[in-house]
């Protein structure tokens, strides 16, 4: 059942896309890590999975960034403070770091699909001494598609190796680079065979990312990816989340490349 949760910050990204920080109202849920989701639920309407984009330790606060994209996120996507949301969780695997210990650390997100990987980022710069280099790498399709405008410019100088945005559609204001997230990977300096990557976007960006990281050296099992498919139990039982042999809620969303490739190269699957 879900726990109630209320809505103590609530914050504009882009034109259709909000993040809310939630604290319990009395029992709090168990910890999550960064690459764990939680079904929200939105009273009356339903609920969906959506990537915990933020832990806070005061309070049990965890933050959520949601897109208005159907009838359940743009019900989440219209919470205000004040306003209680319905959550279980925590859900799926984990972005893992300790197979990246003393190596290169490659971050790279695609649209939304920087709001899962937010966690990840904070984790690493809060622990540079254990890495080599930190980059992040950022694509969307407009500048105003950007999440976290106000956070990135300051991972840009925390990181040791630093961070990256690239857009598909430029507008007049735009002085970045032009084009998609995988041509980023040219400016990127990263050593392959001791580098560990964490991808997460739409499918067709993850799929030709994945590739070409592959292609330069990364050894598949150091490719991290986190997948999306319709979830509606959260614990494996539903099956709406099947990709072949796998139930993404349950082993998943994050998996390794090497595990994700034959999936992904499955038309239809």
């Amino acid at each position: 059942m879900p726990l109630p949760y209320r809505v103590v910050r609530r914050r504009a990204e882009t034109a259709d896309t909000a993040s809310f920080v939630i604290e319990p109202l009395d029992e709090a849920l168990p910890p999550f890590r960064p690459g764990q989701f939680a079904m929200l639920y939105a009273f009356g309407v339903g609920d969906i999975p959506v990537s915990v984009s933020g832990i806070l330790p005061h309070r049990h606060r965890l933050m959520h960034t949601v897109r208005a994209v159907g009838a359940v996120s743009t019900a989440l996507y219209e919470l205000g403070p004040g306003d209680t949301v319905g959550v279980r969780g925590p859900f799926g695997t984990v972005w893992d770091t300790s197979r990246a210990a003393g190596g290169d650390v490659l971050v790279i997100a695609g649209g939304i699909g920087l709001a899962p990987l937010r966690p990840l980022v904070y984790e690493v710069f809060h622990a540079p001494h254990r890495f080599r280099r930190v980059q992040v790498l950022i694509g969307a399709r407009t500048p105003g598609d950007l999440v976290y405008r106000d956070e990135t410019a300051v991972w840009a100088a925390a990181g040791p190796g630093g961070t990256a945005l690239t857009v598909d559609r430029p507008d007049a204001g735009w002085a970045g680079e032009v084009g998609l997230v995988t041509g980023l990977l040219g400016h990127a300096r990263f050593d392959p065979p001791g580098t560990t990557a964490y991808v997460c976007g739409p499918e067709v960006m993850i799929r030709a990312t994945a590739r070409e990281l592959v292609h330069r050296g990364l050894r598949p099992e150091r490719v991290l990816v986190s997948l999306e498919r319709t979830m509606r139990c959260g614990t494996g039982h539903c099956g709406h989340c099947q990709l072949g042999p796998l139930l993404l809620c349950r082993d998943g969303a994050v998996l390794g490349y090497d595990r994700a490739a034959p999936l992904l190269a499955t038309r239809e699957l």
